[in-house]
């Protein structure tokens, strides 16, 4: 059954924390009360990897659900590449986007967000067949949450990536949401890199470490929020979330920096 919100989750590249902030989006709508679930269609790592790092792990705590759930095992792939080309490198079948999206189990009871995190940045190979603006096509999520860092070079990468996914997909710029991890409201760039994208480009742009709230209001009722503006003070505001149906409180451990080879 499809979620009542599918979110899905893209980068503008690999190591953006991709993983930490949807972990940290799924704890912050799960202690709100809201049923969540998140999948890894697919996932690549180094064999000698710390089993609780993988990113289907760091997401299962974060939802309540196992890693095996998260990613179905067959779409484990031991290399550190893009998954098709990890599946090649170790002689395993080609397999489709189309493929993926049919896999994607969701729980027998309704969800109230699900999401769906890609492997590495926007055109980085999903699968034989297409990169995450095809993932995008196929699945037709509500909202797509494009990471990003805060530092220097964001403002080309987000240009480039929000370019591919709105035209890949969603006709609307308000469906994509920029988030800049990492972000310290005391670095004088990453303010700067904040403003621009929202003021000159008017990207929908929150931040985190600080805006966990903001993000989870954008995320399960787009109807009922508003992007931030960007506030005067270089400490970014936040505001409580709204409360959804079901779901247990829970909370990720994972800091912001964080090395994935899946992402």
């Amino acid at each position: 059954m499809r979620p009542r919100r599918l979110v899905l989750v893209v980068g503008t590249g690999t190591d953006v924390g991709k993983t930490w902030v949807s972990a940290r989006l799924l704890s912050t709508l799960r202690a709100a009360g809201v049923t969540v679930a998140a999948r890894k269609p697919a996932q690549s790592f180094d064999r000698g990897d710390d089993p609780a790092g993988l990113d289907s792990a760091v997401l299962g705590v974060a939802t309540g659900e196992s890693s095996t759930s998260v990613c179905r095992p067959s779409r484990w792939y031991e290399v550190a590449m893009a998954p098709p080309m990890a599946a090649d490198a170790l002689g395993r079948g080609s397999f489709t986007v189309p493929e993926l999206v049919e896999e994607l189990a969701w729980p027998p009871v309704q969800v109230d967000v699900g999401l769906v995190e890609s492997a590495g940045g926007v055109r980085s190979p999903q699968a034989h067949d297409g990169d995450a603006v095809d993932l995008l096509a196929a699945l037709d999520p509500d909202v797509v949450l494009l990471v990003a860092d805060a530092g220097l070079g964001t403002i080309n990468a987000v240009r480039l990536s929000a370019d591919a996914l709105i035209g890949g997909g969603h006709d609307s710029a308000g469906d994509v949401v920029v988030v800049l991890n990492r972000f310290d409201g005391d670095n004088d760039l990453h303010v700067r890199n904040r403003r621009w994208l929202a003021e000159n480009d008017g990207l929908c742009v929150l931040v985190l470490p600080g805006e966990e709230q903001q993000l989870a209001e954008r995320v399960h009722d787009h109807e009922g929020s508003t992007c931030a503006k960007v506030p005067d003070a270089t400490r970014p505001a936040t505001h409580p979330v709204r409360t959804g149906t079901g779901g247990n409180s829970g909370d990720s451990a994972r800091g912001p920096s964080r090395r994935g080879t899946g992402e």
